[in-house]
């Protein structure tokens, strides 16, 4: 049964306070620029004065996926699995700059082809050995994504039991970049054209087949439905196009939301699926914190739809959260500014 969430409307209550202390530090207003929305942002949130963010919490989301059949990317589907034990060795640069600030990596197989050795920073939810290609058919049953947000939901609920205050959410499937542009194409009725990338390194004829198998893929889908792309509920949406690692990480956004805690979106993957997310429940989107802005070319028209400002614009294109705990070190100083920076009247400097 496809999952339902009950999430708040942020509440206002704080909201003059939260301004006023942010205000009467001992800076001149707005100075602390995006700093400042938020620490306004957070406070929300988590209803406090003095957000904290020290018990963070990444979650790597990972599956693999049929379409890759169709030559729609650079590198076959062994990359997956070998990837999942590289993050889990270490090696990758989500592992080592987890290491670096401290934060904890979990490591999600939702649908990797291929088994996985045990591992304790490795959670098996798997719900079957990649997605359908979709291109040809239905890429999961109705059980099977209901089944793939539900993972989501679980690891959030177990990182939140053990005193996460903040969620970090990355991906990993060779061919996920395809399956996040025909999502995002029948999500916001954009053709392939405008959100087909260069993924893992594309040449133009790259792009342009990619696109074309996103387009034959959605023709299928509407053929199959009976039913136009607007007219497509989520769980529909999730069933032709979906991917088994993008839904979990909806899942986990959505429960996320609806447990009051702030979470970061990472790139474009991320970010689609944020958006499939909002198209279940709207208000899921004021708890996230968007990371950055990669170099495919449809995020930046996506981030500007969601009405998004990222923290970070590095010309990064590498997922599996790494422009996430990028952006870590400057969430937690939205955070120490609120706490620990004086006021005009604490320090006894004069703001006339």
């Amino acid at each position: 049964m496809f999952p339902s969430f009950q999430i708040s409307p942020l509440s206002t209550t704080l909201d003059a306070d939260l301004q006023l202390k942010i205000d009467t530090k001992t800076k001149p207003p707005g100075s602390l620029g995006a700093l400042e929305q938020l620490a306004f942002q957070l406070g929300r949130i988590q209803g406090s004065l003095v957000p904290n963010v020290d018990s963070a919490k990444m979650l790597v989301f990972a599956a693999d996926h049929g379409v890759v059949d169709q030559g729609i990317s650079l590198f076959p589907q062994e990359v997956t699995p070998q990837m999942v034990m590289n993050f889990l060795m270490g090696g990758a640069a989500v592992s080592v700059f987890c290491q670096q600030h401290q934060v904890p990596l979990g490591v999600v197989d939702v649908g990797v082809k291929g088994d996985i050795a045990e591992h304790v920073l490795l959670s098996s939810r798997k719900v079957a050995h990649g997605s359908q290609d979709f291109s040809q058919m239905a890429a999961m049953t109705r059980e099977q994504v209901a089944q793939a947000m539900h993972a989501g939901i679980e690891e959030v609920d177990q990182a939140i039991a053990e005193g996460c205050n903040l969620l970090m959410f990355g991906e990993m499937g060779i061919g996920n970049t395809c399956v996040s542009s025909c999502m995002m194409s029948a999500l916001l009725g954009e053709s392939g054209q405008v959100t087909a990338g260069r993924g893992t390194g594309l040449d133009d004829a790259g792009v342009s087949h990619k696109a074309t198998v996103i387009q034959a893929s959605l023709k299928r889908a509407q053929a199959e439905t009976g039913k136009s792309i607007q007219q497509w509920d989520a769980e529909t949406l999730a069933m032709q196009v979906g991917g088994f690692e993008i839904l979990a990480m909806a899942g986990a956004m959505l429960q996320s939301a609806s447990r009051n805690t702030a979470f970061v979106v990472d790139g474009f993957i991320c970010s689609v699926a944020l958006l499939f997310a909002h198209k279940v429940n709207p208000f899921v989107k004021d708890y996230a914190v968007f990371a950055h802005q990669s170099n495919e070319q449809a995020h930046k028209k996506l981030l500007a739809y969601l009405q998004a400002e990222p923290i970070l614009s590095l010309d990064l294109r590498l997922g599996e959260g790494s422009g996430a705990i990028l952006a870590y070190p400057l969430i937690k100083s939205a955070c120490v500014f609120m706490a620990n920076m004086a006021s005009f009247e604490s320090a006894g400097v004069s703001n006339q």
